[in-house]
């Protein structure tokens, strides 16, 4: 089978020279924002470090801050702290166990956002209620229409852009030329289930990510990002499409639902899933997140550490905890 085409549906110019910080001037009114704070640790390619021109700094769960050419994405931005609670479907609900490595009033101008799903571990009421209406996101038809019918309040998002699967949008910003493409994913299991969950639109649809960042060469350095999904057939496509990968963040957790006492279905990769997705994206480098920082996560990250070393792919693996920066070169 033919790998699917590529549909581009948007074009994008950002202001890098924007100093504004991301949150509304009511929100900051008490806030030192600046400069992200100093990284906990940096870490490089295990056997190939040097020429660093980029960062990824690991927030927590899978909100993530990429920097490069003068350039900040912020993945699906989470805030919360450990205690407070989100709602991820009806009577279904998750505590968190973690604080990210920086508040949502200090972050440093943020220039897009993007956002895998409409789902509070990914886009928490408090970063809905506080971020500024005219920053740029990219994300799912679904979020899209929730954020920009602003149902619970007057004022809606103002620049969003949505992707469905294989549509891309191509983005200016400075010097910073990249490609922003959604990649195939599911959050619940194709079958009954799904057909259950579309009836009742309880858990929402999800995209994957592949960013592909175009530096001096002729072929881009690629990051996927695998969103919320699960490892079904659907994510078999794209290596057809991208053969080589630089970078992959994955979204371990085994996340479960109902309840933490009532785990009946999963909605997100465990281990398992998780190694059989490195088998089959085989990038240079696979970063994990998400996969603790919730009540709901049932795979601990060891047993995916496990996978890995018996598989002999320590070399291609880096591991951050929150607040730690891995350095790459573009």
């Amino acid at each position: 089978m033919a790998a699917p085409e590529i549909k581009l549906t948007a074009q994008l110019t950002l202001d890098v020279a924007d100093s504004r910080p991301p949150t509304k001037p009511e929100a900051n009114a008490q806030a030192q924002v600046g400069p992200m704070p100093i990284p906990h640790e940096h870490k490089v390619h295990p056997t190939s470090p040097g020429g660093e021109n980029a960062t990824l700094t690991f927030i927590g769960t899978a909100t993530t801050l990429f920097e490069w050419q003068g350039l900040r994405i912020m993945t699906d931005p989470n805030f919360l702290h450990a205690g407070d609670h989100v709602h991820l479907g009806p009577g279904v609900t998750a505590k968190r166990l973690t604080n990210p490595s920086v508040p949502l009033n200090q972050l440093p101008p943020i220039h897009l956002v993007l956002l895998s799903h409409y789902h509070e571990d990914h886009f928490d009421k408090l970063v809905e209620d506080r971020l500024r209406r005219d920053l740029p996101i990219i994300t799912t038809p679904h979020a899209a229409h929730h954020l920009t019918a602003a149902q619970y309040k007057g004022e809606p998002f103002t620049a969003l852009t949505a992707l469905d699967t294989w549509e891309a949008a191509d983005i200016s910003a400075g010097d910073a030329k990249l490609r922003v493409t959604a990649m195939p994913g599911k959050h619940v299991a194709p079958g009954l289930t799904e057909m259950v969950n579309k009836a009742l639109g309880a858990v929402p649809p999800t995209n994957g990510w592949m960013v592909e960042l175009c530096g001096a060469g002729n072929t881009p350095y690629r990051i996927y990002i695998s969103g919320d999904t699960l490892m079904v057939d659907k994510l078999r496509t794209i290596p057809r499409r991208f053969p080589h990968v630089d970078l992959m963040l994955v979204h371990l957790g085994g996340t479960t639902i109902p309840a933490p006492n009532i785990p009946l279905l999963m909605v997100t990769m465990d281990a398992e899933q998780g190694i059989q997705l490195v088998h089959l994206i085989k990038p240079d480098i696979t970063i994990p997140i998400h996969y603790d920082d919730y009540d709901v996560f049932m795979s601990p990250l060891k047993d995916f550490q496990d996978l890995i070393k018996n598989a002999g792919l320590d070399q291609k693996v880096v591991y951050l905890n929150r607040g730690d920066q891995y350095l790459f070169k573009v």
